[in-house]
């Protein structure tokens, strides 16, 4: 078996990737790459072909065994076709980002069978895992709901998966932090400690980089109080308590910097209300990307007639 390549791909497909704000190239080399795990050298998948006819034909439905928010419709489209090319219809139920229920069908395919159960795997994985990023964003989204808090994402995602679980994280109603160590600074303890102290770190990055966003991560007010003074105007606060991140608002809204604050460490959903409450800005979620619960959804297969 060999697989469509990324020039022979629909355009409309190509373009609603790019429509998303992913790389189609890089999309479909990861496509490919996962397909190549299943069928090392595009080899038959031995299963289908032993046990399903060349010519037979069948639709199928991505049904959604739980109520969430589904994401990566568009890649799994990507899979059906990296297998199949153009011998595959496909209907979207519903784009990326909507609110589904059990039962719910989200996406058809019809095309040969062997194709379709050959792709199902691969599509499935990445729309089940993209889904539950959207899912759990979403749930935060609603937690913060009627705060001024936004739900942010981090670094902390899975090698290769960054822009589509960012991506994910959009469809769920959050926002992206940085996407990797070029577009922003972001100062840590440890660059606090190579650096001696967080003014310094600060100062040490707008010297190197003057037109690139800074942001600095604190322990203390102290350290909040000399960043302020040091005119940063993005601030994390680290594994705070609730008492401690209401304070530094008040500090920083007495300030004349207008810096932002970003709630960060440790936090859980539980917790959500009660961190927006202090008025921080933002709230930055690893477990969004690095241990989410991935979306149950289901490729259901119909005979065609």
């Amino acid at each position: 078996m060999s697989w469509t390549s990324y020039d022979d791909l629909p355009a409309a497909l190509v373009a609603e990737l790019g429509d998303a704000g992913l790389d189609p190239r890089a999309v479909h080399a990861l496509v490919v790459a996962a397909l190549e795990e299943d069928l090392p050298g595009g080899a038959a998948d031995a299963t289908s072909t032993a046990t399903i006819g060349d010519d037979a034909r069948a639709v199928g439905d991505f049904n959604a065994r739980e109520p969430g928010v589904v994401a990566g419709l568009g890649v799994a489209v990507l899979v059906f076709h990296t297998v199949l090319g153009d011998d595959l219809v496909v209907e979207h139920r519903v784009p990326d980002g909507t609110v589904v229920a059990p039962g719910d069908s989200v996406l058809r395919v019809a095309g040969p069978t062997r194709g379709l159960l050959t792709a199902e795997r691969t599509a499935l994985n990445l729309a089940c895992h993209l889904s539950g990023v959207a899912t759990a964003t979403s749930h935060w989204v609603a937690a913060l709901e009627g705060s001024r808090a936004r739900v942010l994402d981090t670094r902390k995602t899975l090698p290769g998966l960054r822009a589509l679980q960012k991506y994910a994280v959009r469809c769920g109603g959050g926002v992206n932090h940085r996407f990797g160590l070029t577009d922003k600074a972001m100062v840590k303890d440890n660059h606090v400690i190579a650096a001696g102290g967080v003014v310094p770190a600060f100062e040490a990055v707008r010297a190197a980089y003057p037109d690139l966003p800074v942001e600095v991560e604190v322990t203390d007010l102290d350290q909040l109080r000399a960043l302020l003074d040091a005119g940063c105007t993005e601030i994390l606060l680290d594994n705070m308590d609730d008492e401690t991140m209401a304070e530094a608002v008040r500090i920083t809204a007495a300030s004349s910097t207008g810096a932002s604050l970003e709630a960060s460490g440790g936090l859980t959903l539980d917790r959500a209300r009660a961190v927006a409450a202090t008025g921080v800005d933002f709230i930055s979620v690893g477990a969004l990307t690095h241990s989410v619960v991935v979306f149950d959804l289901g490729l259901d297969l119909q005979d065609q007639e």
